[in-house]
């Protein structure tokens, strides 16, 4: 019976470790950088939640012995709205509020989804899709081109490309983004950037700062206490818990310039960071952690009218500096 037993495990754990190596998925590299992607796969996909963009979905990243993306939440579910990795992003809602329970409405990224009744929009709730549309990707050795292409969904129709791209000869990431209105309707939306970094596992604490080129302000859940605003960045006080958080709906201070889009993330302890610019100006800025992972998250306007295509990058440098031994 032991035995039995023993090969029931066995057999079950070898499964799992199948399916899990079964993801869709592509590696790429340049000189200095190489990373994994999970790929938009309705059935086998890593992500299959209705609130990020499928695209882009980074598995790991390796950049001189330093890990940047990692698995930061506790349970997987493939169409729960937080498994995801890396530099996912989130287009708002096209037409929710206009549609009748059982119409759909629109997410880029996604497709055309199903409003299930008279409640508020809740990025955390899954909804049906009714349409994914039409996801084409191709496979480089330094980049991972994605193109989804929606027709007469909730109204709307658009082809929306991003591609994945490491620079050659130094260490950078680009996702590179351009949205093709194809349909009759205006698309007025806005995207963010969750920027999910884990870099080496450090814990949320007094190890990671996060800086701005401008002197940020905050308010919010856990602001003045648990993070400190000054000095052009957020400290940590102290190690969050785990199922402990902090969040702000805004934080202020940057200006109307591309140029405040410029956000640092280190790791103290290691000595390991990333800088996240962008060609945009940035509309808004939430601030979310856990205690596995610090998150600005900076939204852009997106608008194109019908026939119009919208083009944008985010840039993401990773470097290595002194690490400070002392850091509690």
């Amino acid at each position: 019976m032991k035995k039995l037993l023993l090969l029931t495990c066995t057999l079950i754990s070898l499964s799992s470790a199948i399916w899990v190596a079964n993801f869709p998925q592509a590696d790429i590299k340049n000189e200095s950088v190489k990373a994994t992607l999970y790929l938009p796969d309705a059935q086998q996909g890593f992500y299959q939640g209705t609130r990020f963009d499928w695209s882009g979905v980074i598995a790991s990243l390796e950049y001189q012995g330093h890990q940047y993306f990692s698995q930061w939440f506790e349970k997987y579910d493939p169409k729960v709205h937080e498994s995801a990795t890396g530099p996912v992003e989130e287009f708002t809602v096209l037409g929710y509020d206009e549609a009748k329970p059982g119409d759909t409405f629109l997410k880029i990224g996604v497709g055309a989804l199903r409003k299930a009744d008279d409640s508020k929009y809740a990025f955390a709730k899954y909804y049906d899709i009714v349409d994914p549309g039409k996801w084409t990707v191709s496979k480089k050795a330094d980049r991972v081109e994605f193109t989804h292409e929606l027709k007469d969904a909730a109204g709307y129709s658009y082809i929306y490309r991003k591609t994945v791209r490491l620079m050659k000869d130094k260490p950078q990431l680009v996702l590179e983004h351009s949205l093709k209105n194809t349909g009759k309707k205006a698309i007025a939306t806005s995207v963010y950037n969750h920027n999910f970094f884990t870099i080496d596992n450090e814990p949320t604490g007094p190890g990671i700062e996060v800086k701005f080129p401008f002197n940020v302000q905050a308010q919010g859940k856990g602001f003045g206490d648990i993070v400190l605003a000054g000095n052009n960045k957020l400290t940590y006080t102290r190690p969050l818990n785990k199922g402990e958080s902090v969040f702000s709906s805004g934080l202020e201070g940057f200006g109307t310039s591309a140029k405040d889009y410029d956000f640092r993330i280190e790791n103290k302890k290691t000595g390991a960071g990333v800088r996240m610019t962008s060609d945009q100006p940035i509309l808004k800025i939430v601030y979310w952690a856990c205690a596995t992972t610090s998150c600005p998250e900076p939204y852009i306007s997106i608008n194109a009218a019908p026939g119009q295509e919208m083009k944008w990058k985010i840039n993401y440098d990773f470097y290595t500096f002194p690490k400070t031994a002392s850091t509690n």
